[in-house]
Order: C-alpha cells, then sequence, then structure tokens
C-alpha cells in the first residue's frame, strides 16, 4: 500500500512539474504583426504591463524577445537604459533589438524594419522594460509616482520582475542576468542588490540570478569626473603641457576644482574640446545657428559637458547622441538629477534626432500591436522623458559591486572607448580600485580575426574591458563585436 501511494506521488510529482515547464507565455501579451516587418519573425514577442503597486495604478511597460537559439536552456536578459528618463526601446530600436529600422520613404509611411543578423535575441530571451514609472510607456495613475530615485527604481524593478517570472514561468530556471548602459550603471547594480537579498531571503519565485553586465556606466562621480581630462589628453586632444599645468594646479582633483587656477586651466581644456561629439569623438559633430542652450542654473557643469553635439548616421536616422550620464555631475550635490528635457529651454532631448523611433511608437496600428495602453497618461511616447522628477539617493555603486561580486556574481564593465561622456578612464580606475587580484592581465581580445579592444580580468568574476573605436552606446557602433563579447559573457567563456 505504502509503495502503491509513493508511486502514485511520484506520478503526480511528475505531472505537476510538466504543467509547470510546459505553461506558456500568457497568450494575450503574444504580439502578432510588426508594423513595418514584411516576413517571418526568428522567434515569439510578448508585450504588456505589470503593476508594480494596485493601490497606485503603477505599471511598468515591457516587450520580450524570445530566443531565436534554444529559449528554454538560453539565458533571460533584462536590458535597462539610462537617463534616467530614457526608455529602453532606445536598445530595442537603434542597438541591440530583432530589427535595423530604415527610414520612411514617403511622408506619413512607417519606417521599413529588416532583421538585425548582430540582435541579441540570437543568443537569449531578452527582456526590454520601461523604468520607473513615467518613462516611455511605463505610467502611474498617481501623479506622486513620477517622483522618484535610485531607491525605489531599483524596488519597483524588482516587484516587476517577480511577477514577471510568475507571467512566464517556464523561463524561470533560465540564467538570468542584468544589463543596461550609460545611467543604468547605477540602474543595474541598485536592482541586483535587489535581487541578491531577494534571494537570500528565499524570495519567491526564486530567480536564477547569475551576474550584471553594464557598459559605459555611471557609477560613482569623483571617478566619474576624474575621468575626462586623463581621457582626451590620451586621445591627443589638448597638449602634454595643458594637462601637466592642470594636473598640478588641480592636484588631480578634476571633479570639484578648489582653486581658480585649477578653473581657468579646465575652462582652457573646455575650449580646446568644444565642438567634439562628446559621445563619440571620432564622429562628426554638429552645432545648427539655433542649438539647444542648456540652463543658466545647470551651468556648473564641469567642462566639455556644457555644449552638446549631433552627428549624423545614415541608418537608423538619429543624430548621435544623448549623454544620458553627464547632467550626473554637479547637480547629484543637491541629490536631484534633472532628467534631459529638464536640462532644455524646449521638450526635445539634446543632441538626438530619434525621428525613425517617435514615428514608429507612435503610430496608432503599431501601438495596438505592442499592447501599449489605452490611456491619456501614455498618449506620446518619447526617446526620453521630462515628467519624472529623479533623485540620485543611492551614492556610489563601488560599495553595489564589491558586495555582488563578493557573493560570486559575475560582472562585466565594459567601455566604448571614443566616448567623452563616461570616459573609459573612469571605469577602468573605480575597477582597480576595488583591489581584486588581477588573473587575466591586460590584453587584447579579438572579433573576426582583429583587435577588438583590450580586456583585464580580476578574481571575483570581475572584467573590465573596452571596445575599439566605440562609442557611448556600445552595440549601436559595434554590432558585430558587441554580440560576441554578450555571447561570451553569457557563457561564462573568456574572449
Amino acid at each position: 500500500m505504502a509503495k502503491a501511494l509513493g508511486t502514485l506521488y511520484l506520478v503526480l510529482l511528475h505531472l505537476y512539474l510538466c504543467f509547470v515547464l510546459t505553461q506558456s507565455a500568457p497568450e494575450t501579451a503574444l504580439v502578432t504583426e510588426i508594423p513595418g516587418f514584411n516576413g517571418t519573425l526568428p522567434s515569439k514577442h510578448y508585450a504588456g504591463y505589470v503593476t508594480v503597486d494596485a493601490k497606485h495604478g503603477r505599471n511598468l511597460y515591457y516587450y520580450f524577445v524570445v530566443s531565436e537559439g534554444k529559449p528554454s536552456e538560453d539565458p533571460v536578459v533584462l536590458w535597462l537604459n539610462g537617463g534616467p528618463g530614457c526608455s529602453s526601446f532606445d536598445g530595442f530600436v537603434y542597438e541591440h533589438g530583432p530589427f535595423n529600422f530604415e527610414a520612411a520613404k514617403n511622408k506619413g509611411s512607417l519606417p521599413t524594419l529588416h532583421l538585425n543578423p548582430y540582435s541579441w535575441s540570437k543568443v537569449s530571451n531578452i527582456i526590454y522594460l520601461d523604468s520607473p514609472s513615467g518613462v516611455g510607456f511605463s505610467y502611474s495613475e498617481n501623479e506622486t509616482d513620477y517622483e522618484t530615485g535610485d531607491i525605489k527604481t531599483a524596488s519597483d524593478s524588482h516587484a516587476f520582475l517577480l511577477k514577471w517570472f510568475e507571467l512566464y514561468p517556464e523561463f524561470l530556471s533560465n540564467p538570468f542576468f542584468i544589463a543596461g548602459e550609460s545611467y543604468a550603471g547605477i540602474y543595474v547594480p541598485t536592482l541586483a542588490s535587489e535581487v541578491a537579498k531577494g534571494i537570500d531571503a528565499g524570495v519567491t519565485p526564486n530567480l536564477n540570478f547569475k551576474g550584471y553586465m553594464i557598459g559605459n556606466g555611471v557609477t560613482d562621480d569623483k571617478f566619474d569626473g576624474n575621468a575626462l581630462v586623463p581621457f582626451v589628453h590620451g586621445m591627443g586632444i589638448i597638449s602634454d603641457e595643458l594637462f601637466e599645468e592642470a594636473n598640478g594646479e588641480c592636484k588631480g582633483n578634476f571633479y570639484n576644482p578648489l582653486s581658480e587656477n585649477c578653473t581657468s586651466k579646465l575652462n582652457k581644456i573646455e575650449q580646446d574640446v568644444d565642438g567634439l561629439n562628446i559621445y563619440d569623438i571620432l564622429e562628426p559633430c554638429y552645432h545648427g545657428t539655433e542649438a539647444e542652450k542648456i540652463k543658466a542654473s545647470y551651468i556648473r557643469l564641469p567642462p566639455s559637458f556644457r555644449k552638446l553635439g549631433e552627428t549624423e548616421k545614415p541608418l537608423p536616422v538619429r543624430k548621435r547622441m544623448f549623454g544620458r550620464a553627464w547632467p550626473l555631475r554637479a547637480p547629484v550635490r543637491e541629490g536631484i538629477v534633472p532628467t534631459w528635457p529638464q536640462l532644455m529651454d524646449s521638450n526635445d532631448v539634446p543632441c538626438t534626432d530619434d525621428v525613425v523611433a517617435k514615428l514608429w511608437l507612435n503610430n496608432e496600428a503599431v501601438r495596438k500591436a505592442i499592447h501599449t495602453a489605452k490611456t491619456s497618461l501614455v498618449s506620446q511616447w518619447d526617446l526620453c522623458t521630462g515628467r519624472i522628477r529623479y533623485n540620485h539617493d543611492a551614492g556610489s555603486m563601488i560599495k553595489y559591486h564589491k558586495n555582488l561580486t563578493s557573493k560570486g556574481y559575475r560582472a562585466l564593465i565594459y567601455s566604448g572607448d571614443h566616448d567623452m561622456c563616461v570616459p573609459f578612464t573612469g571605469s577602468e580606475a573605480w575597477t582597480r580600485s576595488m583591489g581584486y587580484k588581477i588573473v587575466d592581465e591586460w590584453r587584447p581580445w579579438f572579433s573576426n580575426d582583429q583587435v577588438a579592444g583590450f580586456t583585464q580580468g580580476y578574481d571575483k568574476n570581475l572584467t573590465f574591458m573596452t571596445i575599439k573605436g566605440a562609442g557611448h552606446t556600445v552595440p549601436e557602433y559595434k554590432p558585430r563585436e558587441a554580440l560576441e563579447f554578450y555571447t561570451h559573457f553569457l557563457t561564462g567563456l573568456p574572449l
């Protein structure tokens, strides 16, 4: 009798596990058509909302691209763009999403979408999340939620993840990673910390969290603020004499100049870099006669971050770039980080021409196809919003990185080496300051049999790497190389 009951129990357990593991993603979220794209999708797409606060009606929007490889085994990656206040459709449209967007040939028509051979969905399931509430298609029915900050954003994103995996339980056993760029240098480690604490506390569902990666990410006021001068000197933008004079007068403290002589030298450096595209110094820069001016209340920004450039790229049609990290500098000392349109005299995001994304994402057919909310609260999609007021309340990220890597989570810190907005010199310096033993000494890494950048590996699974010739948003500049290092990181294999 006992044996029979035991057998019955095992059979029932097997049936239950099969039921759980074969549950499919919610069919109401399935994206059945992609306006502008003609052809067969290589994988399924899902989109919709997760409510993270029912009382306030606070809803976060996601777009989920299932892996083109082995969805049941490939990692699940959450992607976050920066800002604070920028939509992760930036990554979807312009960087590593499943499509390349070709500008509309006729006025009023939609862009034409082509499959992206370097989409990150080639090797992973990827969630593009609009966060915090008020960004992109995410919204709240309570406007007080639009005053937010690092801690609240991380808490909401963690709540999103727990509920998302309840909706998609078949992906719960997959390795899970968090990734992002620019101000996501704050979003990613703070969220990763919430996830790690939840795992330690036995919160369910139990996420199979393995690690995180950050590109050209904001990390620490001093390291980031002191990175510019060594960068422009190393790139041959300022002379040896000026660098030595600035270094002598400022004593290495470029972030918070304490003397008039130091400020004078920094002003001279600003004159030298004026006119460069701070998001990729190799790209052309254009300043129109009616170029946007930063409001006087923010003129305390460090040299070279006071004037913004536009560059033209043929496909997709967008002028590079937006400096999602630079306003972090001076305003952070007062706690509040202005979002991009709040810095400008108009509602336009500085240094961007996001025509393709805005045309596509504000099209009624597209909005219906990707399941955006039918509410006036998300009537207009903007690449970066001016509706939120954001408090940088988490401080330096170094303590977060030390805690996470000490727990064994894998971390990749990567930098496009021609970005002057969040220069690689700062990221290289703070990763070195962690004091970890070097286990893979500085060396080149290769893609397509060519040197693609340089890397240095530390113990506790921390890696720093550069991508040669890339700017602020690495996958946009170097898609092949980005897919290659992304694949290696997810599999845990060295480049």
